[in-house]
């Protein structure tokens, strides 16, 4: 494990061009993965560079195209009418060591599995998107937020009734909110702590 000082110097070489940010922890991958990933298809999206990309896919009314592999054709079988999909992806520009990370518009530290930046031992992503039409294996979409030629993992419908929990909060964004006034302590009263 390596940590960044908060003056940027590092224990070992320089971090890759994702870049570590001073306050960001970092862990060494193990030698071997434990299981293999098909890539499905290729995301194509107006962004070519991470700084361009949108934070979420909430944030951008882009009309992307998810090209999935020819040969997979049937699998869209029962799609038609269908108004959201999940899509997984694989982030394959993020690194996959950091631990901690100090997001830009946060510049505090968090562990990686309290955000949902690229950066993740897995660079798997996944963006509820709104499927506005299929033409063979091309998907027409809004609502993603990865570089263009991003490879894509999965397709899954998105269902309201099971994939929507109006109740789920992230404590530290809940936090966050109420400190800057966004948001009251009684907005989530009647939500457990842990």
């Amino acid at each position: 494990m390596r940590t960044i000082s908060p003056t940027g110097a590092t224990d070992q070489a320089d971090a890759a061009e994702f870049g570590v940010r001073p306050g960001e922890v970092t862990h060494e991958l193990p030698a071997a993965p434990d299981a293999g990933v098909y890539f499905i298809g290729r995301l194509r999206t107006p962004w070519t560079s991470r700084r361009d990309c949108p934070k979420n896919g909430r944030e951008s009314q882009a009309v992307c195209t998810v090209e999935l592999d020819p040969a997979l054709a049937p699998a869209l079988d029962g799609l038609a009418g269908t108004t959201h999909l999940w899509l997984l992806y694989w982030m394959d520009r993020a690194p996959r060591d950091l631990l901690v990370q100090v997001p830009r518009t946060y510049g505090r530290g968090r562990g990686t599995f309290a955000l949902r930046s690229p950066a993740r031992p897995n660079p798997i992503a996944m963006s509820a998107v709104r499927l506005l039409g299929i033409e063979g294996t091309r998907l027409t979409v809004t609502g993603l937020d990865c570089l263009d030629g991003t490879p894509l993992i999965d397709i899954k419908p998105y269902f309201a009734s099971t994939d929507c929990h109006p109740e789920a909060v992230v404590g530290w964004h809940r936090e966050r909110e109420i400190a800057d006034g966004r948001a009251s302590s009684n907005d989530f009263s009647t939500i457990s702590k842990p």
